[in-house]
């Protein structure tokens, strides 16, 4: 009796371990045989599709394709089938089985760990994937590359998370025998899904051109003055050289002016050259701080005319400077009338 005992207490402590061990498969109590387990998985690339290098300081579309290359990679017999409705179970079974390596419901999403890259759109879905398959559109994800971003290459992290098939069970309860071929009766197959996530390498380029920066600037700006000059610096702190550059400003009220031109010439990566504009103030203009757009018209190295992103010019206008010469006529005015007035008191008291 303790002998019976025993082995009872060994196969429950068997199943109940062989249950904690397989937790991620359907509990036995739901019914169904597992014939096979399965090996192998979905396995996602990503690619990009079209260019993929971008000129600095533009917001641009991303395009990547999403690849599957998971596979089978082998299996292991779990149940012997014993009778023709085991095989036949066992039969259906491995033709779900081959269904593992197919990814569903997969969520993309572009991260940058550059400072110069930032995405700026959210997640993008494809419903599934089966294995061999490419997306039949790219994904698409808005990127704005930065003003000054130095030419290079710049990896980008796609995360992806999806679903797939983990284990399948099935059932039936007889085989029938009637017709032209047997039949499963009351066939039925379980699945259990198991959740995966991949971090997938992608890179793009920021190609190599001029970029200008303004180092310093001096001017002394009144309301009403003319022809006040305005310097500036402008270094090319880009990886290209440039020829025949002029900088010009965009002028504004209350500004104005007939030389917002000024002539650079030739720079080099690093160089930089100061240059200088002359330019009117209204009378009426407001004191206070303003900045005067500047940009840089240039032939690159291909010979292309290029306009480069807009340079702010701080400049200060002060109030205009006071007049002294209407309190020097209002004085004069005065002691002329004061001294009338006492030479014609002179002359009656003569």
């Amino acid at each position: 009796m303790r002998i019976r005992y025993a082995i009872a207490l060994a196969c429950m402590l068997t199943l109940v371990a062989a249950g904690h061990a397989q937790n991620t498969y359907i509990p036995y109590e739901l019914g169904g045989d597992n014939y096979y387990t399965m090996y192998g998985g979905p396995d996602i690339s990503a690619s990009v599709a079209g260019t993929d290098e971008f000129e600095r300081g533009d917001t641009v579309t991303l395009y990547l394709d999403l690849t599957n290359y998971g596979r089978i990679l082998g299996f292991k017999e779990d149940l012997t089938p014993q009778n023709p409705k085991e095989f036949a179970l066992a039969a259906a079974e491995l033709q779900e089985e081959y269904k593992k390596p197919t990814a569903l419901g997969i969520t993309a999403s572009l991260y940058s760990d550059s400072q110069q890259i930032d995405v700026k759109s959210g997640d993008q879905v494809v419903q599934s994937l089966k294995s061999g398959d490419k997306t039949q559109s790219p994904l698409k994800f808005t990127i704005k590359i930065g003003e000054h971003a130095p030419a290079g290459r710049y990896p980008l992290n796609l995360n992806v998370s999806y679903d797939y098939q983990d284990n399948v069970r099935v059932y039936a309860s007889g085989l029938v025998t009637s017709g032209s071929s047997p039949t499963l009766a009351n066939y039925r197959v379980s699945y259990v899904y198991q959740k995966a996530n991949q971090t997938l390498p992608v890179v793009i380029g920021v190609k190599k051109q001029a970029d200008f920066e303004i180092l310093n600037t001096t001017g002394k700006l009144s309301a009403g003055s003319k022809k006040a000059q305005i310097s500036a610096t402008y270094k090319n702190i880009g990886e290209d050289p440039v020829k025949d550059a002029v900088a010009r400003l965009s002028i504004f009220k209350p500004f104005s002016s007939t030389d917002d031109q000024a002539f650079i010439g030739t720079l080099q990566p690093g160089e930089e050259k100061a240059v200088v504009f002359r330019i009117d103030v209204d009378s009426d203009a407001t004191p206070k701080d303003y900045g005067i757009n500047s940009e840089i018209k240039y032939t690159d190295v291909d010979g292309e005319t290029v306009i480069s992103e807009s340079m702010k010019i701080p400049v200060k206008v002060k109030g205009a400077a006071s007049s002294l010469l209407l309190p020097s006529v209002i004085l004069i005015v005065i002691l002329v009338a004061a001294g009338g007035y006492m030479y014609r008191k002179k002359q009656k008291k003569a």
